[in-house]
């Protein structure tokens, strides 16, 4: 009998290390694999964690997926030589997180925290300090400037504007500005 099977702790959470941007290819790969072998009773189910952002650019947003951890699948699975072998080898898997070739899994804590973090959805601007933007709406439309403040809660931004000369810092809503697009 093999370490692997010895240390068989039953279902468990097993985190396995890819290739950077392989993560999809070995998920859609290991369930094919699964299905046709019949290996269901081995391997349950196979997770890459992502987080959900909504991205606000001026008067637009859009939402943005990012891997949590990108490089690393997540893999629900009875540790056997049979299982360790499938998830292995699949093309792009460079091996399972933990010391040598003994996989460790996740603690029950651990995979909660994870899971709660996917059903989280994260406001961010496209914009940020020191960036060019142009007015979009107000007294100041057609103008650009720099970015130079943003309030703590994202509504309002402070715009460095040059006019007559001289530069003047203008207090806007978010909404009424948007990153200047390369011309």
């Amino acid at each position: 009998m093999s370490d692997i099977n010895e240390m068989n702790e039953g279902l468990r959470w097993y985190v396995a290390h890819t290739y950077s941007g392989y993560e999809n290819k070995v998920k859609m790969n290991l369930e094919k694999i699964v299905e046709n072998r019949g290996l269901q009773d081995l391997i349950h189910e196979v997770r890459i964690p992502v987080e959900t952002i909504v991205e606000h650019d001026g008067d637009s947003e859009r939402e943005v997926e990012n891997k949590v951890f990108p490089s690393y699948v997540l893999v629900r699975m009875v540790m056997t030589d049979e299982s360790w072998h499938v998830v292995r080898n699949i093309r792009g898997v460079t091996g399972f997180v933990g010391p040598g070739s003994k996989p460790v899994p996740l603690s029950d804590e651990e995979v909660e925290a994870i899971i709660a973090g996917e059903d989280q959805t994260s406001e961010v601007s496209a914009i940020s300090l020191g960036d060019e933007v142009d007015i979009i709406e107000g007294v100041f439309s057609g103008y650009t400037g720099q970015l130079t403040e943003i309030s703590p809660d994202g509504n309002e931004v402070t715009v460095t504007i040059s006019t007559v000369g001289r530069d003047m810092p203008v207090k806007l809503e978010m909404k009424h500005v948007r990153k200047t697009t390369a011309k």
